[in-house]
């Protein structure tokens, strides 16, 4: 029983939130530009570029759980990983012995509604009917699930969005940086003491716009996955963030917290403002959502004054 729970629990905080046809060209780069660019746009990925005397920023807009399907090219990327200065990969967590000793005998607190509550005391009665059709489609039981793990279990079994997939990008830089002895940085570490604390201390209601996103997005059907990811490949940014796949993943945490999200966006601007000043070549990946939003990192910069190149985002 605990073995079940833990996983549940485990499988909820890893969400840490994815068709051949004609597609949309990037910027073509001038013939000066540094050759890195122009290897690193081959792979098909989405990105921006930030250029300044000194050197180049690539930031690669990263969505998770690309469907094998989906027709780019990470061997383009790892090349381009393979000749970059440095490179810069998420936040990661922290995690202590004890982290995971507090997990085991707590993990109930990220998997259950508090005391003897029910979903029934905090949802309206239209939220609690869709619940319940979606509950009952699939023969399971929400109503005393946590709505954080209610959230992604949905989009998991009855999206089944993260079947099948391709290897992330960040994975594809990470091992390529790893092999050819490229520095690697990460935006930030957070503590797991942090993220635990974080995660018990948010009422049922923090997550009940993360419920209804990933309600939407199982009304939506399957289909949006492949057309998430399709928009990606074509740089249809506006199109991607706009995906109720996209926008129920976008909504699950830490993205949506409003202290550590919000600390998040914050310190990837930092780290590519630092990045900028560095001579060479700095390849980052970072997750579209937070790249591409409204007042989102490329809002950011742009307002900061940088020469931002790439496919439009808004």
């Amino acid at each position: 029983m605990m073995g079940r729970m833990m996983k549940k629990m485990l499988t909820s905080l890893s969400l840490a939130a994815l068709l051949a046809a004609p597609l949309a060209a990037q910027d073509t780069p001038a013939p000066e530009e540094n050759a890195i660019v122009v290897t690193a746009q081959r792979s098909g990925a989405p990105m921006w570029t930030v250029t300044t005397a000194s050197g180049t920023v690539i930031l690669v807009g990263e969505i998770r759980a690309i469907p094998k399907t989906t027709p780019w090219e990470p061997a383009r990327l790892e090349e381009a990983t393979r000749e970059a200065d440095r490179v810069i990969l998420g936040a990661r967590p922290k995690v202590s012995p004890g982290d995971i000793f507090r997990l085991m005998f707590s993990g109930g607190k990220l998997t259950k509604l508090p005391d003897k509550t029910v979903a029934a005391d905090y949802l309206d009665a239209a939220q609690l009917q869709r619940l319940e059709a979606l509950a009952a489609a699939q023969k399971e039981d929400y109503s005393r699930q946590s709505f954080l793990l209610t959230s992604f279990e949905m989009l998991r079994k009855q999206l089944r969005f993260n079947r099948d997939t391709a290897r992330d990008a960040s994975d594809v830089v990470k091992d390529a940086a790893e092999k050819a002895d490229v520095a690697i940085t990460r935006a930030a570490t957070l503590r797991g003491e942090d993220v635990i604390d974080n995660l018990f201390e948010a009422p049922p209601t923090a997550h009940i716009a993360r419920l209804d996103a990933a309600m939407d997005a199982v009304e939506a059907g399957p289909g949006i996955v492949e057309e998430r990811a399709t928009n990606w490949r074509r740089f249809k940014i506006p199109a991607v963030m706009n995906n109720p796949l996209e926008a129920a993943l976008g909504q699950c945490w830490p993205w949506a917290d409003e202290t550590l999200g919000s600390e998040l966006r914050t310190i990837w601007v930092d780290r590519i403002a630092e990045a900028s000043a560095a001579t060479g070549t700095t390849l980052a990946v970072v997750p579209l959502r937070v790249l591409a939003e409204s007042g989102g990192v490329l809002d950011q910069l742009d307002a900061r004054g940088f020469d931002i190149a790439g496919p439009p985002w808004k």
